[in-house]
């Protein structure tokens, strides 16, 4: 079974985000398989035949014997409107991996809620699937030990389209507005106010 996963944005033949997607590849061969050479996703890539029109999410499994043929997969964006704060202790990864069971029972105590907004040790981390940032009436601010260090999290990072802190739970209602963000997600494509998150 492959172990670890890159989802990459294609939207009318192009791919999005390649470079971030390859650090990430890299960080995870330099962790887990240090002895292997690292493949390399725009080449695997350009050896696939893609759709040319349309919003798809490619999902791209691997391990140490490199890529398996690249899933292709219609996207279309989750309405999300309200979250529900749950606790959990998982631990940051730098890398994605196909096992997201617990993520998913996170997922399943939303109750009413769209989503759930994971909170550790006090802190804001994530949604159940994307990265997310708040806005303090001057910047945005994303949560410096998120669960999954996204692609388009380092990307907005790099390009100072938001920064990185610490946000307390109790400081939630300081902030104005949230948007939730990931590689199929553009930054502001998700946005609704700090209200609309459920404390309890």
């Amino acid at each position: 079974m492959y172990r670890f996963l890159e989802t990459v944005k294609l939207n009318n033949g192009e791919f999005y985000r390649l470079k971030y997607h390859q650090d990430r590849i890299n960080n995870c061969f330099a962790m887990f398989y240090p002895d292997v050479n690292v493949p390399d996703l725009s080449v695997f890539i350009s050896h696939n035949s893609f759709p040319e029109k349309g919003l798809w999410k490619c999902r791209v499994l691997y391990d140490l014997h490199g890529f398996q043929k690249p899933e292709i997969i219609k996207y279309e964006i989750r309405d999300i409107k309200t979250l529900k704060i749950i606790e959990t202790d998982l631990e940051t990864m730098t890398y994605k991996s196909t096992e997201r069971q617990a993520i998913g029972k996170l997922y399943d105590l939303r109750g009413d809620c769209d989503d759930v907004l994971l909170v550790r040790n006090g802190c804001v981390a994530d949604s159940s699937y994307t990265n997310i940032a708040m806005f303090d009436g001057d910047k945005w601010i994303t949560p410096k030990r998120p669960i999954i260090y996204g692609t388009n999290r380092a990307y907005l990072l790099e390009n100072n389209l938001i920064i990185k802190g610490n946000i307390a739970i109790s400081d939630i209602s300081k902030f104005q507005k949230i948007r939730m963000f990931n590689a199929m997600i553009e930054f502001g494509e998700i946005e609704f106010d700090i209200s609309s998150i459920i404390l309890k």
